[in-house]
């Protein structure tokens, strides 16, 4: 149980750099651990986290920043991860629990009269994390996650004149749980989410005077279950509730740009389940309320050649796959979304540009379920 603040704080102020700029930032509230090889265990983890667990990363350029550039900041509450292998049969129960705290994750780069190369930002607040990773083993694994924290990312920059690629990205999710089998594994999973916080944002505010090739994202999604698998079963039984207003936004501009891409991603309930060798039988329910899902993606421009914004949200998504030459799989899903979906996307531009694309797309439920051939 972590009671007190974890706060990480980091500033760089450069002038001129030859080589790279680097900074990695990272607060957790509670981290958790297990590897087994060849040996059976009964794992049982309980995590609470009930103050404010915060990262932020700021650098200011003055002149030039380097050819690569790469922040990486990471808020999380709780996060697990358990590793078996070597024939091992592993059962195990997670609980992760956030209370009405704030997981927050910022950066931001201030070099508005500067050059900068190659340029990464990635900015992360998760509230409850689980990871599997099983091979040659059997798993039995029940996890309950349960967040109460406001959660979320805020990410950008200012720059005068990039000339390489730059990627500025912030994801957000409240639960997340990911499991990804290989070699002959079989798991079975029981996973129960709820995401009771008010909000459960990510945003990514970028300006460029002169850019080359720029990348804006911005990801939020209330609840997330990710579980491949190769080997002959993934039985997953997946409970999802989001209560909060899950929102993605996203907006770049560059008064000159070659090629820019700004996508706002924002999700209430989504889950993944996918066994490539065997059989997938998945039991999915998902509840999305609250106070709605939004996603807004915008880029203005004056003089350039190619600008893309995409814009999609979603009340609750479910996808499931399998190889058709194998076990094939058995599906039970239900889904309701109580609340609104709402997508914008705006391009502006000034002047003129040789392409300019924009998608919006809403969602209250979508479901996709396919088999495909062996080794694709």
């Amino acid at each position: 149980m972590q009671v007190g603040d974890v706060v990480a704080d980091q500033n760089l102020n450069v002038v001129e750099v030859l080589e790279s700029t680097t900074a990695t930032t990272t607060a957790t509230g509670n981290a958790y651990s297990f590897g087994t090889d060849g040996a059976n265990a009964d794992l049982r983890s309980n995590q609470s986290v009930q103050g404010d667990v915060s990262a932020d990363t700021r650098l200011d350029v003055a002149t030039y920043g380097g050819p690569s550039t790469r922040l990486t900041t990471a808020a999380t509450g709780n996060t697990g991860d358990a590793s078996v292998a070597g024939g091992a049969s592993v059962t195990g129960v997670f609980t992760q629990t956030t209370g009405a705290t704030s997981i927050y994750g910022h950066s931001h780069i201030e070099a508005p009269n500067a050059e900068m190369g190659d340029v990464t930002s990635t900015t992360q607040a998760v509230g409850n994390s689980q990871g599997f990773a099983p091979s040659y083993a059997a798993t039995g694994m029940l996890v309950n996650q349960t967040n109460s924290a406001e959660v979320s990312s805020d990410g950008g920059g200012t720059i005068g004149h990039t000339t390489g690629t730059s990627v500025f990205a912030a994801t957000t999710t409240a639960n997340n749980v990911t499991s990804t089998g290989s070699l002959s594994a079989a798991q079975r999973m029981v996973i129960n989410q709820r995401n009771s916080s008010s909000v459960t944002q990510a945003a990514q505010f970028t300006a460029f005077g002169n850019s080359y090739l720029a990348t804006t994202a911005a990801t939020a999604s209330g609840n997330n279950v990710s579980a491949v698998n190769d080997g002959p079963l993934l039985d997953v039984t997946n409970r999802q509730t989001n209560e909060a207003y899950t929102r993605a936004q996203a907006e770049n501009s560059s008064y000159l740009f070659s090629n820019s891409h700004v996508s706002a991603y924002a999700l209430g309930n989504s889950v993944l389940a996918g066994d490539l060798n065997g059989e997938l039988v998945l039991d999915n329910t998902q509840v999305n309320n609250g106070g709605g899902v939004e996603s807004v993606a915008s880029f203005t421009g004056d003089q350039g050649y190619d600008a893309t914004v995409a814009s999609t949200a979603m009340g609750n998504a479910a996808t499931g796959y399998a190889c058709s030459e194998c076990a094939g799989m058995d599906i039970e899903s239900r889904q309701t979304n109580n609340t609104d979906v709402g997508a914008t996307s705006t391009v502006t531009v000034n002047g003129y540009a040789r392409s300019v694309n924009g998608v919006a797309t809403a969602v209250g439920n979508t479901a996709t379920y396919y088999m495909s051939r062996p080794g694709s």
